[in-house]
């Protein structure tokens, strides 16, 4: 019986979840519910053209070909609606502080070494730096005013070169001016990056820049840094 009702707790939590996704989508794209159906529709009259085609007359085959095509209708619902939620989360979290953290944090994968609090942060502007370690070297992340960054992005350039001479160091400013770069490319932009070090001096680099970074903690962090409530809920 608790096997069966623990079962049970996972489809309900399932399908709330899926809710949650669907909701949290429809909010920036409305029309989603119609391209749902759509492709829906569509699974279910491929499955049975393909149906007539191959086994003409014979309606249990047509009847199952229908059935694999609503199968793979609700295969495609589900990719859209996973590929939708992301641009819906990038939209959403687009301009808010805290946004950048967010995306280093969870989207860089295991070949980065990155956290969601900045090294660098202006109470009063919101402004802050970011900086993620990994085999393309060190990237330092700004958000916000280009020319209010400039003070925080120097000196934390001068920190890393200071402590790891010879790695390369990338500046990236996310926005959507000249030569900014979209909060939606900004971790595609950061894996694109070649490849100058290797793990070791990857992870020789941040035991250096962590030994030497003065503790944010005591620093208040930005009112309206909490990009979390802004992200998309995904089905388990």
């Amino acid at each position: 019986m608790a096997a069966r009702s623990t079962q049970t707790e996972k489809k309900q939590n399932f399908f709330k979840q899926l809710k949650s996704l669907f909701d949290f989508t429809k909010d920036v794209f409305p029309w989603l519910l119609w391209a749902e159906i759509g492709i829906l529709v569509v699974g279910i009259w491929v499955g049975i053209l393909i149906g007539f085609l191959l086994t003409p007359g014979v309606w249990w085959s047509i009847t199952l070909w229908g059935l694999t095509g609503l199968l793979l209708g609700v295969l495609g619902g589900l990719m859209l609606l996973t590929r939708l939620s992301t641009k819906a989360m990038y939209q959403k979290i687009d301009g808010r502080p805290g946004a950048t953290g967010h995306v280093l944090s969870t989207s860089l994968g295991r070949n980065w070494s990155a956290g969601d609090t900045p090294v660098g942060v202006n109470p009063k502007t919101q402004d802050a730096v970011y900086r993620a370690v990994g085999r393309g070297g060190v990237v330092v992340v700004a958000e916000g005013s280009r020319g209010r960054l400039t003070r925080l992005v120097n000196e934390e350039r001068a920190k890393v070169k200071r402590v790891a001479s010879g790695v390369p160091v990338t500046v990236l400013y996310v926005g959507h001016g000249d030569d900014d770069v979209p909060i939606a490319d900004l971790a595609k932009t950061i894996k694109k990056l070649p490849k100058a070090i290797n793990r070791a001096t990857q992870s020789a680099v941040i035991k250096r820049i962590d030994s030497v970074s003065q503790s944010l903690a005591s620093l208040p962090i930005p009112k309206g840094i909490d990009p979390m409530k802004a992200r998309a809920p995904r089905p388990r």
